[in-house]
């Protein structure tokens, strides 16, 4: 598959890392849109959310754990965040390796203007 991000877990590009385990590597995005704007990865390449399995419960249920852990590192936890995963081309995924978006730092308002 080989996208930007398993060559981020590689360490083949350089990232803002602000944490890592065994199993997730969370860092900054290069193009924040919110004050906080953290990117958290499963280390195992994964597409989409289409392409999970039983067997990566876990490393994904790790994804919130970090989360949470970061949200409060990054002093968000309180005032509030979201966490955002897009799927495929019109979900907004530009990287096809899961990620999901914890974005904080500010009102962020509402996910969706409806359309007139």
């Amino acid at each position: 598959m080989a996208t930007i991000f398993s060559k981020i877990i590689a360490k083949e590009i350089p990232a803002d890392i602000v944490y890592e385990d065994d199993l997730v590597l969370a860092f900054k995005d290069i193009q924040p849109i919110a004050p906080v704007h953290i990117l958290i990865i499963p280390k195992k390449e994964i597409a989409t959310v289409n392409d999970v399995i039983e067997a990566d419960e876990v490393m994904l249920g790790r994804l919130f754990i970090v989360a949470a852990k970061i949200a409060k590192e990054q002093g968000v936890d309180e005032s509030g965040y979201r966490l955002m995963v897009n799927v495929n081309h019109d979900g907004g995924q530009e990287v096809f390796h899961i990620h999901m978006h914890l974005l904080g730092g500010r009102r962020l308002g509402p996910m969706l203007v409806k359309k007139k």
